[in-house]
C-alpha cells in the first residue's frame, strides 16, 4: 500500500480508515513494565473473542511514544504502553504529526524496586543514598556548596551504615519509563534532601534537573536494556549488585530477588497502594482514537483491559503485581475510555 500524504482537506479519521483497512490485528508498543499486563489481557482477549490476539512489542515508554506519535494509519501503532505519563514534548509531537485525538488510560500503580539477589543481604537505603551513589555530579565531600564528579566507589563511602561493597547497579536505559520514574522519584527525591541544591530549582530549573536526573557513566550504573529478565539473571550471578525494575517484576521473581527497604519501607502491595513506599508511580496506556473504528477489536480490547475482571480488586492483573485503582477511579476511567475522552496537556 502506498503511503497516503495527509492533505488539509482530508480528515485524519478518513486517512486512518483508508490506511488501516488492510490490518486486522491490534498493534501495541511501549513500556516493558506494562508489557506483562498487556500481554495477559491480550491473551484473554484472544481466547474470549473472535478477534486476533494483539501484537505487543516491548520498546520502552520513550521508544513507544516515538513510534505512536509518528502519525495515523496502517504502519503506526494503535496503543502505546507507558510506565509514566506522556510528556508535553511527546504530546506536541503527536499533534504535529496528526495524532490529535488520544485517550489516556491509567491502569493502576506500580512501585520501583531496588533489588538484589536472595543470596546476598537485603539493603536498607534512602533516596539520598541512591542520589549520592548514582548521580553524575554530587555535593563536594569537603562540605562546600560545590558539585564534583561522583567520587564514590563503594556503598559505605556514601553511607557508613551500608556495606563495604562496590557500587554496581543494573538498570534501564534512557528510553525506559522506569528510568524516567527512577530519576524523578528516587534520584531527585534524594537530591532535594540537599538544601542548597533544592534551592537551585527556583533560580535555574534546567540546571537543577540536570544535577538531580543525570546518572553517572563511569560503570557504577550499568544499562541493561529493556529486558528485566536479563537484570535478574545478572543479579543471581552477582549477589552484591543491585537492580532496578517494577514491583510487578519483583513479585514474579521473588524466588530469586528481594526488594530493598527505602527509608524503612519495603516495596509491598499495601505500601504502594497507600503511597507510603517512596518510589511508586502510576501506569498508563494511550489509545489512538482515529484507529478505533478501523482496527477490528479495539473497543473490545479496551473493554477487557478496563473490566473489573482484569483490573478490579480481585482482577487477574493483580496476580501479575498490578496495584489497582480505587473503585471510584475505575468507574471514572471506564466512562472516559468508552466515551473516548480526549487527552489534553
Amino acid at each position: 500500500m502506498k503511503k497516503i500524504i495527509v492533505a488539509t482537506a482530508i480528515s485524519v479519521g478518513l486517512v486512518a480508515n483508508v490506511q488501516a483497512a488492510g490490518r486486522d490485528t491490534i498493534s501495541i508498543v511501549g513500556s516493558s513494565t506494562v508489557y506483562p499486563f498487556a500481554t495477559v489481557v491480550a491473551e484473554k482477549f484472544g481466547k474470549k473473542t473472535a478477534f486476533n490476539t494483539p501484537k505487543i512489542e516491548s520498546t520502552g515508554s520513550g521508544g513507544g511514544m516515538k513510534l505512536f506519535c509518528t502519525g495515523v494509519g496502517l504502519n503506526t501503532p494503535d496503543i502505546t504502553n507507558a510506565s509514566r505519563a506522556m510528556k508535553k514534548s511527546e504530546f506536541d509531537k503527536c499533534n504535529k504529526n496528526g495524532v490529535t485525538d488520544i485517550t489516556e488510560v491509567q491502569i493502576g500503580y506500580d512501585g520501583i524496586a531496588i533489588a538484589n539477589s536472595k543470596k546476598g543481604k537485603p539493603f536498607d537505603l534512602t533516596r539520598k543514598d541512591l542520589f549520592l551513589a548514582l548521580a553524575h555530579e554530587v555535593p563536594n565531600p569537603d562540605g562546600s556548596q560545590t558539585l564534583v564528579k561522583n567520587p564514590y566507589k563503594t556503598w559505605n563511602e556514601v553511607n557508613a551504615s551500608l556495606p563495604n561493597t562496590k557500587i554496581e547497579v543494573l538498570g534501564p536505559p534512557p528510553t525506559s519509563g522506569t528510568r524516567d520514574a527512577f530519576a524523578e522519584l528516587a534520584l531527585e527525591g534524594g537530591c532535594k534532601k540537599v538544601d542548597w541544591i533544592k534551592a537551585m530549582k527556583k533560580k535555574d530549573k534546567k540546571a537543577y534537573k540536570k544535577v538531580c536526573h543525570t546518572v553517572r557513566e563511569d560503570g557504577a550504573y550499568i544499562e541493561a536494556g529493556e529486558n528485566d529478565n536479563l537484570i535478574v539473571q545478572k543479579l543471581d550471578k552477582n549477589p552484591s549488585a543491585l537492580g532496578i525494575f517494577g514491583f510487578s517484576f519483583l513479585e514474579q521473581n521473588d524466588d530469586k530477588v528481594q526488594g530493598s527497604l527505602i527509608e524503612g519501607t519495603g516495596p509491598e502491595f499495601e505500601t504502594i497502594a497507600d503511597g507510603s513506599y517512596p518510589i511508586s508511580r502510576p501506569l498508563f496506556f494511550y489509545v489512538k482514537n482515529a484507529h478505533i473504528q478501523s482496527i477490528p477489536g479495539m473497543k473490545e480490547y479496551l473493554k477487557e483491559f478496563t473490566s473489573e475482571a482484569a483490573m478490579g480488586d480481585d482482577g487477574y492483573l493483580l496476580d501479575k503485581g498490578l496495584i489497582p485503582l480505587s473503585e471510584a477511579e475505575r468507574t471514572a476511567l471506564r466512562n472516559n475510555v468508552m466515551s473516548g475522552k480526549k487527552h489534553t496537556m
